[in-house]
């Protein structure tokens, strides 16, 4: 089994590779040797998932349920292990494993960004195999090179600093009828421009603003 075998299983589901590492051993789940990340691959993941019996029954969490089906079937068929950011608690340590992959960074608003997804990153679920299996160097992270770093400044109320983030003041700027978070996504993560990169369909982020109001 290689990284790029799960990458290829997990594209065929409109899900990509978004980090993977080694576990200390004394803090590994179940004897995991290898985690990897997975994330909605794009252009072309809400379509896919949109078409989902999950996303048509008009039943709760309609993408976790997704999520789980699907990530359980690729541990299924690659004889791996599934690991989740919901159903908790307890919770699985997503924020922790993410930054263990060298491939998310805190930015300047305190928030994750990934090399590919920017600050719209988010994880479906995880991999995990009990074997140690090769990994590439990680990229860089991307908020050295970004020198404008207009995700400090986009958010109309300032919600998002390094040191915290006033969630109150978010959600009552979320009620402002000049503010477009809840149909296009939060303003800070828009402005990113790794995430400007990442192809995310404003349809998606208002369901996740929709989640989280």
């Amino acid at each position: 089994m290689t990284l790029d075998d799960i990458a290829s299983a997990a594209q065929k589901q409109a899900l990509s590779v978004f980090g993977a590492f080694h576990p200390a051993q004394e803090t590994a789940p179940e004897e995991i040797q290898t985690l990897v990340l997975l994330g909605p691959q794009e252009p072309g993941f809400w379509p896919y998932f949109s078409a989902s019996p999950e996303a048509k029954d008009g039943k709760p969490d309609p993408l976790d349920r997704w999520s789980k089906r699907v990530i359980d079937g690729l541990a299924h068929d690659l004889s791996l292990r599934a690991f989740y950011p919901f159903g908790g608690p307890p919770y699985q340590p997503f924020i922790g494993w993410a930054t263990a992959s060298g491939r998310a960074h805190v930015s300047p608003v305190g928030l994750l960004v990934h090399d590919v997804a920017g600050l719209m990153v988010s994880y479906r679920g995880a991999l995990g195999l009990q074997e140690r299996v090769a990994l590439p160097p990680p990229p860089p992270n991307p908020c050295l090179s970004c020198k404008p770093q207009p995700c400090r400044t986009a958010c109309p109320v300032a919600a998002l600093q390094p040191d915290g983030y006033d969630v109150a003041a978010c959600k009552a700027d979320l009620e402002n009828p000049a503010n477009d978070c809840m149909a296009k996504g939060c303003a800070a993560r828009r402005a990113c421009p790794v995430s400007q990169s990442y192809g995310r369909v404003e349809a998606q982020s208002a369901f996740h603003m929709e989640a989280f109001k």
